[in-house]
């Protein structure tokens, strides 16, 4: 019944769904295997792509040729770029989108994948022979062979619901937990650990009153998430701001003793920036309220995704809580909210490809790895599915280094550090996030991937085209000079200098309350001159002009860094024969074995003295 597969994905999560893509598009017969086709790439939780630091992830998997950009883009009802107030750097796009129609986008784009087949069932074991896996047995006892497999399990290894004092197994609400492959890994020497995730009560948003709350309307300019010409949403639906109160506190206090979490009934540890309503009001005791979002999940749908409002506590006491909210008080409920408690494998268990280092041929990606987040995991998968078809091929693998994209600083903390709690990106991880924006990532990783043969020929020549174009805008604003009489009117409104001689374009740039676009629509000599280019490609080169002291400092530090990375330390390295480490920095080392003297000093626990030692050591 089943050919010989390439590369096996299991599950289509945000991690199965780019892993299979990408080992299809790269020529690879690839088989995507899930429990229900009808969930596909489904938003478990909130019905949004993106935000701080996950906006520059969804960025750079379009720029490698991903789809999340796309379908983020093609099913989006409301965009926002968070973070304008402060430097590039920060800058993070958002989007809330039609959870169904983001499902509908994924099917339709997998299922016009060539090189990429579909089948519907459980799998509970995987084929191993002599440290190899060579494919999966499904529920229905089918043996399906490839020369590479992805896991992308999610929540659903061995998931536990809970709601108040009840409890089942399941994968998310309403959907079968998976069985037997934790328990197979674990015989094979593999460690196992739970976590827990959560997510709050739907709301039908025809019972709630939009006059008491703050509305929070999308951006008038929809930038968007992918570098592709994508039509954007000609109209947005508003999100809502309300806050929790010391009524509902009280309310929820009530169902305390019943709670999960604090009954003991839960033993993975949750996610620590999205904790439930319940952590929050036990951990912040002195704050009388917390802000809520009150979202739509969709352009044609009622139901309301309240942001903010996770928990796990009895449905009457949910319901009771959120009647006391303002806005709220007629309120109904579509369904409570739940935790979930599941089994993930500590990431240091992976090399930087993702492949496991106990059995070959074998990958893990998303929740599986310890992560929190769709972005978090589709980033993995797109990096699994690339290098399960560079195995499968007999190529060496692909890593993306710290310096070139937040995807490499995610790898990297997770196989470098683990994770004991569910890892989410934020913006203060990368060191180099000056070069790591959101506005270039284009510019950073296209080349990269057009040369595996993932990004295609169109993105390759849009980047080209961009690159030239601020090369020549950088030339414009270095030659141009522009007369007192030109700037200096402009100059009174936005309450700086005026200039007394003509000035070179570029310093008047340099301005921290000078906009490039403002600019232009002011002095008619910068706008006569830029007119030609596109407005993406002149904004990229007010950023490279303004912050370029920034950039090169940043790239002087990288350059610094490289050393450590170049310094590559033997699979066989012996941390035992080094008598001058100390105990806990020997046995991270051995645990971990990382592949270079830069991975080592981001070890938890490795401190400069360790490294300066391992430098001696190898240099002896």
């Amino acid at each position: 019944m089943f050919k010989e597969y390439d590369v096996i994905v299991v599950g289509a999560g945000h991690a199965g769904c780019e892993a299979a893509a990408a080992a299809a598009n790269l020529g690879s017969r690839t088989l995507l295997i899930t429990m229900n086709m009808q969930t596909i790439a489904q938003m478990s939780c909130n019905p949004a792509m993106g935000g701080i630091a996950k906006g520059q992830i969804v960025r750079e998997i379009d720029a490698m040729g991903g789809y999340s950009g796309i379908v983020t883009d093609l099913s989006t009802i409301q965009f926002r770029m968070l973070n304008r107030s402060k430097g590039p750097a920060m800058w993070s796009p958002r989007a809330q989108n039609d959870r169904m129609l983001f499902h509908l986008k994924w099917r339709e784009l997998l299922e016009n994948t060539p090189n990429l087949d579909f089948y519907q069932d459980m799998v509970g074991k995987l084929l191993i022979k002599d440290g190899v896996c060579f494919g999966v047995k499904t529920g229905l006892g089918h043996e399906i062979k490839s020369k590479s497999v992805v896991l992308t399990n999610g929540t659903f290894l061995n998931g536990v619901v809970h709601i108040g004092e009840k409890n089942f197994g399941g994968g998310r609400m309403a959907e079968k937990a998976a069985t037997g492959i934790t328990e197979q890994l674990v015989n094979h020497g593999f460690e196992s650990d739970r976590l827990k995730t959560g997510t709050p009560p739907r709301i039908d948003g025809r019972s709630l009153d939009y006059s008491k709350m703050e509305e929070q309307p999308g951006d008038a300019d929809v930038t968007g998430f992918s570098f592709l010409d994508i039509e954007k949403p000609k109209k947005q639906r508003s999100c809502w701001i309300t806050y929790t109160n010391e009524a509902v506190h009280d309310v929820l206090k009530t169902g305390f003793d019943r709670s999960p979490m604090f009954a003991g009934r839960i033993d993975g540890v949750g996610p620590r920036y999205c904790p439930s309503i319940e952590d929050k009001i036990n951990r912040f005791a002195e704050r009388d309220r917390h802000q809520l979002f009150v979202e739509p999940e969709g352009w044609n749908t009622v139901e309301i995704y309240l942001n903010g409002f996770s928990t796990s506590l009895p449905e009457e006491t949910q319901y009771e809580a959120l009647r006391k909210i303002n806005g709220f008080e007629n309120a109904r409920m579509f369904r409570p909210g739940y935790a979930i408690e599941y089994d993930y494998f500590p990431p240091t268990q992976l090399h930087y490809t993702l492949e496991t280092r106990l059995l070959n041929n074998l990958f893990f990606a998303g929740q599986i790895n310890g992560t929190t987040g769709y972005e978090e995991a589709a980033c993995q998968g797109l990096m699994a599915g690339i290098n399960a078809h560079r195995s499968a091929k007999k190529q060496d693998g692909l890593v993306l280094k710290r310096s070139e994209a937040y995807i490499g600083v995610l790898i990297d903390d997770l196989v470098s550090k683990g994770t004991r709690e569910p890892y989410r990106m934020f913006t203060s991880r990368a060191e180099f996030r000056t070069l790591l924006r959101q506005d270039n990532a284009d510019l950073r990783l296209t080349e990269l991937s057009h040369g595996l043969g993932l990004a295609s020929q169109e993105r390759m020549d849009r980047v080209q085209k961009k690159q030239s174009e601020i090369n020549e805008i950088k030339k414009i604003f270095n030659s141009l000079f522009l007369d007192p009489s030109e700037v200096n009117g402009w100059f009174a409104t936005l309450h700086t200098a005026p200039i007394v001689e003509k000035q070179r374009a570029q310093k008047i740039l340099l301005r921290p309350d000078v906009e490039i676009l403002d600019m232009m629509r002011v002095v008619n000599t910068v706008n006569s001159a830029l007119s030609v280019f596109d407005n993406e490609s002149i904004e990229q080169a007010c950023v490279q002009i303004k912050y370029e002291v920034y950039i090169e400092k940043e790239k002087e530090l990288v350059q610094r860094m490289r050393q450590l990375e170049e310094l590559e330390i033997p699979e066989s390295f012996d941390y035992k024969k080094i008598s001058s480490l100390g105990n806990e920095a020997r046995e991270k080392l051995m645990k971990v074995k990382p592949r270079t003297l830069g991975q080592a000093s981001r070890i938890s626990g490795i401190n400069p003295s360790d490294v300066q030692i391992l430098m001696v050591y190898m240099g002896r």
